[in-house]
């Protein structure tokens, strides 16, 4: 609950005010000066909707990436159509600003604007009435008390918060709960300071300037871009980002809903979400659509969206563009079946197909580590293959985690540790006991080929044997830089690959490479910088140790990084892989493994296949 956790609730307040709730007149001064309901009425009344106009900055220190750095942001509402939003931090800058005709995002920092025009979207938009319900949805955990705070009350609501934590009067204001400390300036009563820890902010509430023109943006190029896509980008990034910064039991404790469909079966193992699916492509791509409608919407918007914007200020280019960009050039080298699949998931959802086309474009960012220890490194001499997805916990994906078996008619079945919305893999292992792993390297926009996605899958659907494997990936036309851990739990044998578009090298188990150190016998191990140090240290001190418990440990941190999604220990022998996922508030590597048997799993897929093709 949001009003148990003081900080949270400080910085959903500060959300609030800089998510054009509603409008409001410039702050009167208080009647008394050592009330906290007086001194906090001109802010609630931003989120009343009392008065036409308001201008609100909020200056102030953030610890962010483990250092504070300073942001200031200047939020100004003109009327029901129009506003500025202004966004300042040393290394990035962000300018909103929407007429009743036309909306714009400013770059000044790369010196680009980008001004749509004419409609928007229907439901995701930037129109400033009413804009609380289209920004903050049921999965953020503010959602709520946005009724209490849009009532404009304070009173009402610090007698709530006083329920639950202590509100004091000190010397310089007043102490929420101990941690937030709210001080208010004698001799200016539209000023409050605001701190906690090593946060802290300065709120001004005041009458707002002349509205700028939307074209007048002085030495910046402009672009054109379709304005209901500008909008909906923004809103739907802005709400995503709500929820992943303040996530709801709904997405932290989810209730767990077991569906079947026609080629299609939702499960929940030990909370873990399970999905089988059969059939052909079109039928596949439908039941997963139809099981994971709410997860492939969250997926959609936190990378497209969420992400997509971030991205879209940090390098001054349009996300979306990019994406579809690396799309033409990548779908020539994408098998026609996973194409009609990602087809059928895009109906299914209701959603435009190239949006889903765009969206599996996504993993050509991952980055990660990888191990495979056999013979004399393990036990009892059968091959372990871990993987490690080192890739952005920031941006939610953890709320679409989903484990697929996958049986396509006339091809082998697999087991794909990946996420809703995505057909594609990054970490997946076959009935034919092959298992494979990912590390992306560099080389981004190198896109004349075969996305790494496409081809793990291709090889979990069409290759029995580790030959094979090699050979799908020399024949194949490949993207950018990847390292991969391949593996064969039926002759204990493992290989890396060191992939560019240009070249190919596979190295073997107990061999030296440059960039992997010293071979370490019976033992394949793929990282990166002190992580790599940490992997192989583990490895030479508890050599002919390991066994499945081991395994896992040996991907905890720091060889997993804070961003770590998900860990998988793969044992192909045995057709049997442990998944550990991330949550809200852990790495994958700090959260419990689940055990899947794959063998098992293909049991109902098998039934069906045969109950099909009975007369």
């Amino acid at each position: 609950m949001i009003i148990l956790d003081v900080a949270r609730w400080r910085l959903a307040f500060l959300g609030l005010l800089c998510s054009l709730a509603v409008p409001v007149a410039a702050a009167k001064p208080s009647a008394d000066p050592n009330s906290l309901t007086q001194r906090l009425d001109p802010l609630f009344e931003i989120l009343s909707g009392r008065d036409a106009q308001f201008s609100v900055t909020v200056e102030g220190q953030l610890p962010i990436d483990g250092k504070n750095q300073s942001i200031q942001l200047q939020l100004t509402r003109y009327d029901d159509q129009a506003f500025d939003l202004i966004a300042n931090h040393p290394e990035y800058a962000v300018s909103i600003r929407r007429r009743q005709e036309a909306t714009a995002l400013a770059l000044p920092k790369h010196g680009v604007v980008y001004i749509g025009s004419g409609a928007v979207d229907s439901e995701d938009h930037l129109v400033p009435k009413a804009i609380v319900p289209r920004l903050v949805g049921s999965g953020c955990e503010i959602a709520p008390y946005l009724g209490l705070l849009a009532s404009g009350d304070a009173k009402s609501t610090l007698a709530l918060l006083s329920n639950f934590v202590e509100i004091k009067r000190t010397d310089s204001g007043w102490t929420i709960g101990g941690d937030v400390l709210i001080t208010a300036l004698e001799n200016d009563p539209n000023t409050l300071q605001v701190s906690s820890g090593d946060s802290n902010a300065t709120i001004r509430v005041a009458e707002p300037a002349e509205m700028a023109a939307i074209d007048a943006w002085p030495g910046m190029r402009s672009e054109s871009i379709d304005r209901s896509e500008l909008e909906l980008h923004l809103a739907r990034g802005a709400r995503r980002a709500m929820e992943v910064l303040m996530p709801s039991r709904e997405l932290t404790s989810a209730v767990e809903h077991p569906q079947t469909v026609d080629h299609g079966e939702l499960r929940y193992v030990d909370g873990q979400r399970l999905v089988l699916l059969w059939g052909t492509p079109e039928q596949i791509g439908r039941a997963h659509g139809q099981l994971l409608r709410d997860e492939s919407q969250r997926c959609i918007d936190s990378v497209l969206y969420a992400f997509g914007t971030v991205q879209t200020v940090l390098t001054g280019r349009w996300f979306r563009d990019d994406l579809e960009k690396a799309y033409v050039r990548l779908k020539p080298h994408i098998p026609a079946d996973h194409l009609t699949e990602t087809r059928a998931l895009a109906q299914s959802l209701g959603q435009d197909p190239k949006t889903l086309e765009a969206l599996n474009v996504f993993p050509e960012l991952f980055h990660c580590s990888g191990f495979a220890l056999f013979d004399s490194a393990t036990v009892d001499g059968k091959l372990y293959h871990g993987r490690v997805l080192d890739y952005m916990t920031t941006i939610g994906l953890q709320d679409c985690a989903t484990t697929f078996v996958v049986s396509v008619d006339g091809k082998i079945p697999f087991a794909n540790v990946g996420y809703a919305a995505f057909t594609g893999s990054v970490s997946g292992m076959n009935d034919q006991s092959i298992s494979l792993g990912e590390m992306g390297g560099k080389g981004e926009g190198q896109w004349d080929g075969a996305p790494m996605a496409t081809l793990m899958r291709r090889a979990l659907e069409e290759c029995s044997t580790l030959a094979q494997v090699e050979k799908l990936w020399t024949d194949s036309p490949r993207t950018c830089e990847y390292y991969y851990v391949f593996a064969d739990g039926k002759t204990n044998e493992a290989v890396g690959v060191a992939a560019t578009p240009d070249s190919i090298e596979f190295i073997r188990p107990g061999e030296g490479h440059p960039l992997l150190g010293e071979g370490i016998a019976d033992s394949l191990l793929l990282s990166a910088g002190g992580r790599l140090d940490t992997l192989r240290s583990r490895v030479q001190g508890n050599h002919g140790k390991f066994d499945a418990e081991k395994s896992m440990w040996l991907m905890s941190r720091p060889v997993a990084m804070a961003s770590n999604l998900h860990n998988v220990l793969f044992i192909p022998a045995d057709g049997v892989f442990y998944v550990a996922n991330a949550d809200h508030k852990r790495p994958a590597a700090e959260r419990p493994y689940v055990r899947f048997d794959l063998k098992k799993l293909l049991a109902p897929a098998a039934d069906n296949r045969t109950a099909v093709a009975s007369p």
